[in-house]
């Protein structure tokens, strides 16, 4: 028996332990970009490279914690080092200054100040009660309504992980002879002002609550289009929906279980001119829901944000079909996002 025991302790695993090391060590990778990003380490290196001492000095930390928040930064390719300066890199300038108009860390900002919502702990509670942790177990669209900053923050950071893919989507499939886009629920107009921009003879209209239509409103001045993009404050739930013959919704269907999904794409359905169309953006699984990985780890995000889920392309687009759309299509798009669209008979 002991020399049976000596045997399965000595004996070589068939696989080594690195997905199990990465499982750990993804945690404090995360925390090192998000503390680069807090303490304003990228946008210290706007004005140039600069070493190592310089940022300690700046930043007010000492050597060793430096050391460890830049070499992750680099290894994940946010930061170049060359004769022991640290620079910016294409993908840090692209998304974490400030004036770039791809800005992504708005989004930062609000995973950093809502972190308890993805501790061990609170995701337990929703894994366990099936039930989003947000705001303290309230309603997370109650709590925007009802909090003015904190719907502000949500809507900005919304528009920071928006604003770059808006103007990608739309060239994927023929959208020229479309006239009103309804933009339902997207809680930034990024996506309504990318589509207004790419087909220069398309009226939008943004629906959503009109605190968050109030919001949207400077989004749109910026970029000259209130003349083209008009706001409508309502309760896409129960309210009527304006005429037009495009439907879009981004990282809307996420946010619900299924059969209020079919609801939504229902009432998008009869609401359509015939003709029209649906489209459909989100992260989607693979046919099989075998992953990949950044659907599945979103869906634990949705756990800790709403009711929701990821879907696989074959799932709305079998429910596109149920409801009556035809000609259905997916459509890779930019990043990880993908279109499901249908058009009305």
């Amino acid at each position: 028996m002991a020399s049976e025991a000596l045997f399965i302790v000595q004996k070589t695993p068939p696989v080594d332990d690195r997905p199990l090391w990465d499982v750990v060590i993804g945690l404090y990778g995360n925390q090192a970009l998000l503390l680069a990003h807090h303490l304003n380490v990228f946008e210290l290196l706007a004005d140039g490279p600069r070493s190592s001492s310089d940022i300690c000095e700046a930043l007010k930390i000492r050597e060793r914690p430096a050391d460890a928040i830049l070499t992750t930064a680099t290894s994940l390719g946010f930061l170049s080092l060359k004769d022991g300066f640290y620079a910016l890199t294409l993908i840090s300038e692209t998304y974490l200054l400030a004036k770039s108009p791809h800005y992504f860390g708005h989004f930062w900002d609000l995973i950093i100040e809502n972190d308890q919502f993805h501790s061990f702990a609170s995701l337990k509670k929703a894994i366990l009660m099936d039930s989003p942790q947000s705001y303290g177990k309230s309603n997370i669209y109650h709590t925007h309504l009802e909090q003015a900053e904190v719907l502000k923050k949500f809507t900005t950071g919304m528009h920071s992980i928006s604003i770059t893919g808006a103007f990608v989507w739309p060239d994927a499939i023929d959208l020229s002879s479309h006239r009103v886009m309804i933009d339902i629920a997207g809680t930034s107009p990024a996506e309504a002002i990318g589509a207004a921009l790419k087909l220069p003879n398309l009226k939008v209209f943004f629906l959503d609550f009109p605190q968050v239509c109030e919001l949207a409103q400077p989004y749109i001045d910026q970029y000259g289009l209130t003349d083209r993009i008009e706001t409508v404050g309502m309760n896409i739930w129960c309210d009527r929906w304006p005429t037009g013959d495009l439907h879009f919704f981004s990282n809307i269907f996420h946010e619900w279980p299924m059969e209020k999904c079919h609801f939504l794409t229902a009432k998008s359905f009869n609401s359509l001119e015939s003709g029209g169309r649906i489209v459909i953006h989100e992260v989607l699984y693979n046919d099989e829901k075998t992953g990949p990985f950044f659907p599945a780890a979103y869906s634990m995000m949705m756990m800790a944000w709403t009711e929701g889920r990821q879907y696989s392309g074959k799932e709305l687009a079998t429910m596109l079909k149920e409801i009556g759309f035809e000609d259905i299509e997916v459509h890779k798009v930019f990043g990880y996002y993908s279109i499901v669209t249908g058009r009305k008979p």
